[in-house]
């Protein structure tokens, strides 16, 4: 039997922003397996799939995402990539932070729990992952920060320009990974609108910007290696127990790290005999949906990238009392009004409401070991609350500009491709399953990164955060 220094699950965000930290860490000659449960499938061969070419046969039986897990509830749908870089390969590359508010929602609002962690804890490492993802932002932001961005930010919308006179800080260029001017592996992004793969190699991926760590030679790849369960013993994670070509391996190390997302991390407890309460309830999501708004004389033109600015006028306030905060996101793609002489006059927008995680959607064990039965009820009336009074607020909030109409396609948004809160920090064990450094209160030499362990969510996209937990758990835990 095999023995690491480190056994790491998965190779997604988590995994790898935990794993560059380490190797920071560590510079001593050490061990480390990695487990993958997918392929690496490269951008250029994704890239030949989509326009039809003849890929290598090697990628013929690519891996998708629905084939892993099994759910009755066919309103919600979980979208990942479950393949080398995880959900890089299909992240839109949205990196705003949370507000400093959204780590205190018991505190300030009486709903959900606090955070162990707070913003100020966390800005440090916020401030390190924008720059390994070379971040492009704007100068002034509704959340406090140490440093400038990276890059400079996206271009404004001739709206967008207009909003943003009239609510300062509350609506900005959106912090983005996709890459605003050209880096040493990345192209400036081409403005296509089809982020989920992008075709010039502009948005941050693993693959294209952080493999090399991959190539160190401590350390080991398994592909197509699917974790199982962890293996314990007097309350210590002794290694990990995989499958790989129909074969179970039991591998073991000093410390494991599950990277894997919301859904297999608990999974993965959950089949290790995890009895903590909280371990597998929380699973949640945003919720969101798209606005139109037709004007009168005004062009909406000129804004760069697939989203061109966020809004944060209905995000946060007393309001979280009672229902959920909401974030604006401008769409810039192609949309077009059907009327002659007015094809411009229009703006879409997307209203993303954060939810309570409630413990009754769960992950849970099914008859077959390798896959995950979610059990998603729907979401919490907290949402409910805030989408019953969205046309009044849009109304209000935009009518400083000529808007003829305004159009709600409802809640048609079945993911918002984020999958939360399965495996939630705490200040103790009674609370949560992970401390605020991401350790296991039980077992104290395993890791559970990613956005697994968030107590709330919000209503902003979680891939920083995440990448920054890991940054900070790594970085406070190893000398």
């Amino acid at each position: 039997m095999e023995k690491f220094d480190l056994i790491v699950v998965g190779t997604g965000f988590a995994s790898t922003f935990f794993l560059k930290k380490y190797l920071e860490k560590n510079t001593a000659a050490k061990r480390i397996l990695v487990l993958e449960r997918g392929i690496l499938y490269p951008h250029a061969e994704r890239l030949k799939a989509v326009r039809g070419e003849e890929i290598a046969e090697a990628f013929k039986g690519y891996s998708s995402a629905d084939k892993t897990f099994k759910s009755d509830n066919t309103d919600k749908t979980w979208v990942f990539d479950p393949n080398f870089g995880g959900s890089s390969n299909c992240w839109t590359g949205c990196t705003p932070r949370f507000l400093p508010n959204d780590f205190r929602m018991r505190s300030l609002y009486n709903v959900g729990m606090d955070w162990p962690v707070s913003y100020e804890e966390l800005e440090a490492y916020y401030t390190e992952a924008e720059d390994i993802m070379q971040i492009g932002g704007p100068d002034v932001t509704p959340f406090p920060r140490s440093k400038k961005y990276p890059l400079p930010p996206q271009h404004l919308s001739t709206v967008d320009k207009l909003i943003q006179e009239r609510y300062k800080e509350l609506y900005i260029s959106q912090p983005t990974a996709r890459a605003t001017i050209a880096t040493g592996k990345r192209n400036a992004c081409c403005s296509s609108a089809v982020c989920q793969l992008c075709p010039v190699d502009s948005k941050f991926t693993i693959e294209n910007s952080l493999s090399d760590i991959y190539g160190d030679g401590r350390i080991q790849i398994q592909y197509n290696a699917v974790a199982m369960a962890v293996v314990t013993e007097n309350d210590k994670v002794k290694g990990v127990v995989y499958r790989k070509d129909g074969k179970e391996t039991e591998a073991h190390a000093d410390i494991v790290a599950l990277g894997a997302n919301a859904i297999f991390n608990a999974h993965i407890l959950l089949s290790s005999g995890d009895d903590s309460y909280y371990t597998g309830r929380g699973l949640s999501d945003q919720k969101g949906t798209f606005g139109y708004l037709y004007y009168k004389n005004l062009d909406d033109v000129g804004g760069s990238s697939i989203i061109s600015a966020n809004g944060y006028m209905l995000y946060d306030g007393e309001h979280r009392k009672d229902r959920a905060g909401c974030f604006i996101e401008h769409f810039n793609d192609t949309t077009i009004r059907n009327e002659v002489g007015k094809w411009r006059h229009i703006s879409k927008f997307k209203f993303i409401f954060e939810d309570i995680p409630g413990d009754e959607n769960r992950v849970m064990l099914g008859e077959d070991p390798l896959v995950p039965v979610l059990d998603y009820k729907t979401h919490s009336s907290y949402v409910d609350k805030a989408m019953a009074g969205l046309r009044e607020n849009i109304e209000k909030t935009f009518s400083f500009l000529p808007v003829e109409k305004l159009e709600l396609d409802g809640y048609f948004q079945k993911s918002e491709f984020h999958i939360c809160s399965t495996t939630r920090m705490s200040s103790d064990a009674e609370q949560g399953v992970v401390d605020k450094h991401l350790l296991h209160h039980k077992y104290r030499n395993l890791f559970v990164l990613g956005s697994s362990v968030f107590p709330t969510i919000t209503p902003v996209n979680p891939t920083l955060t995440l990448s920054a937990l890991s940054l900070m758990a790594a970085d406070k835990i190893f000398s």
